[in-house]
This record gives C-alpha cells, sequence and structure tokens, in this order.
C-alpha cells in the first residue's frame, strides 16, 4: 500500500512539473528567449542616431552657412533619410581624404559628401544605390586662354584636384602615369576651394573637380568653366558605410529609391539649385 501512495505522489509531482514548464513558455513558443536583433542598422536604432562624416567645402553639395549650419543637397538628403530611419543626425566635418578611413574605424556610421562609388573605394567600404549622377569640370582662370574639347587637352598644364577624390586618380592615371603631364605640375589640396584660390592667383593653371560645386567656386573666385564632361566620372554619388553592413545598406537603399521615386530628391536639389 505504502508503495502504491509513493508512486502516486511521484507521479502527481512530475506532472505538476510538466505543467510548469508548459506554463512558462507561450503558445507556439520553443520556451527560448527571442535573440536581440544585431547589426549596424540595429547599432544605429538603438543608439538613436546615425553620425555622419563630410567634407563641408563644396557647395552646393556640403558647406556651412553664416550661422554655422550645415547645408546644401547632401545634407537635406541626409535628414530626410534620417527622419525616414527615424532617428537624428549628427554631422562631422573632415578632410575628405579621411572620410573612408573614419568609417573603416568606426568614428562615423556613414559618409554623404558628393562621394562616387568607385571600384577602388568599394574594396574599402561599401556603397548604397546612387541619389544622383555625376559630371566633372575643368576650371581656369577668368581670363585664361586655354581651349579644352576633351579631357586629355588638359596634358601638360598644372593642374589641381581635391585630395583623395576620383578627379585626382583620373589626373594621375590619365595625365602622369601616362606621360603626358608630369608628376611636379598635379597639386593636391586638402579643400578644393583651396585649390580654386590657386587658379584665381595664377598659381596653377587648371582646377578639376565636380561640373556643380566648380560653377559655384567660380562664381565666388571670378573662375571660367572650360570643359564639362561625363568622360572623368566612374559612377553617380552615393553614400558609403562600414563594409558589410547588409542591413543598412538594404535599409538606405529602400529609402533612397523611395525619395527618388516620390520626388523628394527632386524638390532638395531644386532647392539647392541644382538641375
Amino acid at each position: 500500500m505504502k508503495k502504491q501512495v509513493m508512486v502516486y505522489w511521484l507521479l502527481m509531482v512530475a506532472l505538476l512539473a510538466l505543467s510548469a514548464c508548459t506554463a512558462v513558455a507561450p503558445a507556439g513558443s520553443s520556451g527560448a528567449a527571442a535573440p536581440a536583433e544585431s547589426g549596424k542598422l540595429a547599432e544605429i536604432k538603438a543608439a538613436g542616431k546615425i553620425v555622419v562624416g563630410t567634407s563641408a567645402d563644396y557647395a552646393p553639395y556640403e558647406s556651412v552657412d553664416e550661422n554655422g549650419n550645415f547645408v546644401g543637397y547632401d545634407m537635406d538628403l541626409i535628414r530626410a533619410i534620417g527622419e525616414r530611419l527615424g532617428v537624428e543626425v549628427e554631422i562631422q566635418d573632415m578632410p575628405f581624404d579621411s572620410l573612408i578611413a573614419a568609417v573603416q574605424e568606426g568614428k562615423i556610421d556613414a559618409v554623404i559628401a558628393a562621394m562616387q562609388a568607385t571600384a577602388e573605394r568599394d574594396k574599402q567600404v561599401d556603397f548604397t544605390i546612387p541619389y544622383r549622377m555625376t559630371k566633372d569640370a575643368f576650371v581656369g582662370a577668368g581670363d585664361s586662354p586655354i581651349v579644352l574639347e576633351k579631357p586629355e587637352d588638359a596634358a601638360g598644364y598644372s593642374i589641381g584636384a581635391q585630395t583623395g577624390t576620383v578627379q585626382e586618380g583620373w589626373i594621375q592615371d590619365n595625365l602622369v602615369a601616362a606621360g603626358l603631364t608630369s608628376a611636379d605640375q598635379l597639386f593636391s589640396y586638402e579643400r578644393a576651394d583651396q585649390a580654386a584660390l590657386d587658379v584665381a592667383n595664377g598659381r596653377i593653371e587648371l582646377l578639376l573637380m565636380d561640373a556643380e560645386p566648380s560653377i559655384a567656386l567660380a562664381e565666388e573666385s571670378g573662375l571660367k568653366i572650360l570643359l564639362i564632361t561625363e568622360l572623368t566620372a566612374e559612377g553617380g554619388k552615393s553614400i558609403a558605410i562600414p563594409d558589410g553592413a547588409s542591413d543598412l545598406k538594404a535599409e538606405l537603399d529602400r529609402i533612397i529609391q523611395e525619395l527618388l521615386d516620390d520626388g523628394t530628391v527632386q524638390k532638395i536639389q531644386e532647392a539647392n539649385g541644382l538641375p
């Protein structure tokens, strides 16, 4: 009899334990806790902000107004992207040639700086889909007698470009390396406005840079646009992000396409004097 009672109580204890386990786990659950979201996008959303690097010397894409505010096409665009991401946008100004390294080192989450997504840069970081296609311009002094019908006509002239840009790379690859221009005729500048000043003062004869900023600089400095071309450009302007940040890329690509489709990008272009 005692043995039967003991078996009975052991069965009851086992049933109660099983019932308790079932109560803890909701229906349809395996009982394991759901893993926390991970990835760059989740990190940004958890922080409530995206830290974006730029080189604010490139109006109408990015510059600083008299009140110290970041203004321009890229600045308006990244704020629109931040709004749709549901996070604040923190903008940090730094030299153009340090932007890629800043992304790699985790100092910033992304770069928006009229940057072209080249094959060489793509080895270091990832890029979103383009938000704008690009053209370049050769700029000379206001009284320059130089006539350029194609980019290679710049051969033999002293020429400047911003350090780390596609334009600097084009000069190195197509003029210097080809033996058409000597290495000491290429001048690299941290800021485009410094290069424009040297053109205006006759220190160099030509400047190669993005077409739209060149127009603004030409108006400010009394310079002349000698040639606008697509032949020196490699691709459209894109946002640079950490290599392998596939979740962030997918979401930024989706938002950029949405902004292109609903006319927001066009309105931002027009507001900044871009066609």
